[in-house]
């Protein structure tokens, strides 16, 4: 159980009326209504970016981190939308996992976001490795883990909030062992040996997770999330990304009981789709447990915001994050063309004056 229960966040002044609206929004009662984020100009992401390269780069300085985080979301605190302030634990968001078996975790620097980011080269070569494989608290990088959310959660201090961070179980896992494209092999090959590594990688995924929860305050019953900002409950961040490259076929097979097994050990989750894995929605919208899916927009794929009307028809009433460009975010609402039930992430707002007027119009928009 979480020892530690927030009520009310300094960075977000009128949080609860934020937090009643996101409730109900995930509780898949308010198909009528529209919620948005208004990302910006920030003074502390334009800091980041003279500070630091694009590229590899070394394991920061959590002080240092948690500094960023501060900063940039002090300056939000006058956006009156619909955003929950949280910082991320983007360092420890894929490598985390591999380094704890000796991976060598290396760190991505992305300027746009603000966040650098891990992942491991694969750990093994063949199975006869994988049952060597052994967690132990007293690691590094478990050690690294427990300082880093220390050092987040004091930094935080009744401020803002500390986001779930993604699980990398089911097949994520396996390509944390072999890679990709061995993965998809493993599957064809040795597929009671992939199913071994999903079961090791769940117990895994819960003891992270339960740890996580255990040591960050929830925000009024519920979980700080980079993804929807604010979910009622202990809820886990799924990534179902290898089924993007597979067939529907292959999430019912091999994805969706993983899945619907850590939700059940929580209080559900909520799962991000990339722009190659929208064949899944359909699917993915009927796991038991779900409480929503970021749509995500990526190269050579339309924007989530432009096919929505398709998304939310395979989705049914399960709620959406999708981005959307400030421009033609603000064409769609005055055009009263916007879909209900959706959180909108709208991009590149001109200023703060420009996102309170039309977060005005958000609160008062009726489908």
């Amino acid at each position: 159980m979480t020892h530690h229960r927030l009520e009310k966040i300094a960075y977000k002044p009128h949080a609860e009326a934020v937090l009643d609206g996101l409730r109900q929004l995930y509780e898949r009662r308010a198909e009528d209504r529209v919620f948005a984020s208004m990302d910006v100009p920030s003074a502390a992401l334009a800091a980041f970016r003279r500070n630091h390269r694009e590229g590899f780069c070394p394991y920061p300085d959590p002080a240092e981190r948690i500094l960023f985080w501060d900063s940039y979301l002090r300056e939000r605190a006058a956006v009156e939308d619909d955003s929950i302030p949280s910082a991320y634990l983007s360092e420890l968001d894929q490598g985390l996992y591999g380094g704890l078996f000796g991976g060598e975790v290396r760190f991505l620097c992305d300027l746009e976001t603000g966040w650098i980011s891990s992942m491991v080269p694969p750990l093994i070569n063949d199975w006869a490795e994988f049952d060597k494989l052994r967690f132990d608290e007293s690691h590094e990088w478990f050690e690294r883990y427990l300082r880093q959310v220390g050092i987040f959660v004091e930094g935080a201090a009744e401020k803002f909030g500390i986001s779930h961070f993604i699980l990398i179980d089911s097949l994520n896992f396996v390509f944390e062992l072999f890679g990709a494209t061995r993965t998809y092999l493993e599957l064809l090959d040795r597929p009671e040996m992939v199913r071994r590594a999903v079961d090791f990688a769940f117990d895994l995924n819960v003891k992270i997770q339960e740890t996580f929860f255990d040591k960050v305050p929830l925000l009024a019953g519920g979980t700080f999330s980079n993804m929807v900002q604010w979910v009622p409950g202990r809820v886990v961040s799924e990534s179902v990304d290898p089924f993007h490259m597979t067939s529907v076929d292959y999430f019912e097979r091999w994805g969706r009981e993983p899945v619907e097994r850590i939700f059940s050990r929580f209080d559900g989750g909520v799962i991000h789709l990339h722009g190659n894995g929208r064949h899944l929605l359909t699917a993915v919208s009927t796991v038991r447990g779900l409480k929503a899916v970021h749509a995500a927009d990526d190269r050579d794929f339309p924007p989530a915001f432009e096919v929505l009307a398709d998304l939310k028809a395979s989705a049914g009433d399960v709620p959406l994050v999708v981005n959307a460009d400030f421009a033609a975010f603000q064409s769609a609402l005055q055009e009263r063309r916007l879909t209900g039930g959706v959180f909108y992430k709208v991009k590149a707002v001109p200023d703060l004056d420009a996102a309170n007027r039309l977060m005005e119009k958000v609160r008062a928009y009726r489908v």
